[in-house]
């Protein structure tokens, strides 16, 4: 078993406090003491456990893919699909954007991370400018990752067919259950932090350190990649080789940017359909709200609700949040640090989930084509919304959370804040 590497300094990448993190033992983790962000976590066997889930975890997209995933009967007519058949079937419906969205977020993502993990943990001695470039893209792509939420749109849209006919999985749905499983296992594991001190030591640093201050006021700045201390006024990391600021360049004018267009999207992608329902040659388009209000009338009340929180509700929401983030990281007015933090990570956190209607929509398109007695279409209000949820994401990405806890800095001291703003 590979010792756990133990370095007692951390800046915590959300708030910026100077953490001295102890010894921690198996199964504990190490968390910030202001805004309880977890730092680090020790696993039990930190090489062998990753890269079992992670192998186990690709044999079952392999068999995912090999076999029918779902079928549907309807009046004595019959339709099955498997998985790479749905970017296919958007594909000849003039939807390549859509297709790719699910082969980029449901195949080729938690594909590469698995792969990537599998080669950080194993340990082999390969060039260590490519250790350093597949790690510095696997903590990129683990949030574009969307094997669960595509699962859950699955589920989604069993309960919308059984009104039609007879919904039944075929024999790869049970290896890509086990896939989602296994792959969130897998992330799980990797600790960010023990990852880069096994690619590669920390710099030295040689400044003092005052534990239970922020890095800014010390002169110090975290490589927002791999996590490493560096002297504020160090553009590019020593370890990772990645350029930084001591904040995000530009954070607020690049979330408001964002979250400006999305906003102008979000209002058509509600207004437009989303999908055609061709039943008996009779199209009937549908929009967001009126799948919600249908499934409401037919007695399906959970998932009615699920549709109307992922795809109405927390977009809404999620904007809202935005901008308000936004609005008191650059006021100087006295501001709940700690309730801001928390709206923060519940956006970063729920935003991807809104991706659900979209999933449904693939689902559906691929798997009800039966001619003229019932037929699926996606239209371009799915695509709208795929875009929204999308740039909502990178808002949340693009603005940076230690920006709330510099005004409590402020108070005592004008920092310097190397393009914050």
């Amino acid at each position: 078993m590979c010792s756990h590497v133990h370095d007692p300094h951390i800046l915590c990448p959300q708030c910026d406090l100077l953490v001295a993190i102890p010894e921690i033992a198996v199964g504990q983790k190490a968390k910030c003491p202001r805004c309880h962000t977890t730092l680090t976590s020790r696993w039990k066997e930190p090489r062998r456990r990753p890269i079992a889930y992670a192998v186990s975890a690709l044999f079952m997209l392999l068999l995912s893919n090999l076999f029918p995933f779902v079928n549907m009967k309807v009046a004595g007519l019959g339709s099955e699909v498997t998985l790479i058949q749905i970017p296919q079937v958007l594909v000849s419906d003039d939807y390549a954007s859509m297709a790719s969205l699910f082969m980029i977020l449901v195949q080729l993502m938690p594909a590469l991370g698995m792969i990537f993990i599998i080669i950080l943990c194993q340990g082999t001695s390969i060039p260590s400018h490519w250790q350093i470039s597949i790690a510095r893209n696997y903590f990129r792509l683990k949030a574009w990752c969307m094997v669960e939420i595509f699962l859950a749109g699955v589920l989604v849209s069993f309960v919308k067919l059984m009104a039609y006919g007879d919904v039944g999985v075929g024999t790869s749905f049970y290896p890509f259950v086990l896939f989602c499983i296994l792959q969130l296992r897998a992330f799980q594991c990797t600790d960010r932090y023990w990852i880069w001190q096994q690619v590669a030591p920390a710099p030295k640093l040689n400044m003092p350190l005052r534990v239970g201050e922020s890095g800014l006021s010390q002169g110090l700045r975290s490589c927002h990649c791999c996590m490493a201390i560096l002297p504020v006024d160090q553009k590019q990391c020593d370890r990772c080789e990645t350029s930084g600021h001591a904040r995000r360049k530009n954070s607020l004018q690049w979330t408001m940017a964002l979250l400006i267009t999305s906003i102008f999207l979000y209002i058509p992608a509600n207004l437009m359909p989303i999908m055609i329902t061709q039943v008996l040659g009779s199209p009937m388009p549908s929009t967001i709200m009126a799948g919600v209000v249908l499934l409401w009338s037919e007695g399906s009340y959970p998932v009615a609700m699920v549709i109307l929180i992922a795809s109405i509700m927390v977009p809404t929401l999620k904007m809202i949040a935005i901008g308000w983030l936004c609005w008191d990281a650059n006021s100087n007015k006295p501001i709940d640090r700690e309730r801001l933090h928390v709206i923060y990570e519940v956006v970063e956190f729920v935003g991807r989930w809104s991706m659900i209607d979209v999933f449904v929509i693939a689902v559906l398109s691929a798997l009800v084509r039966m001619g003229q007695l019932m037929s699926i279409y996606p239209d371009i209000g799915a695509l709208l919304f795929a875009s929204v949820v999308i740039l909502t994401m990178f808002a949340a990405m693009t603005f940076d959370p230690r920006l709330i806890w510099d005004r409590a800095v402020m108070k005592s001291a004008k920092e310097p804040q190397d393009g914050g703003k």
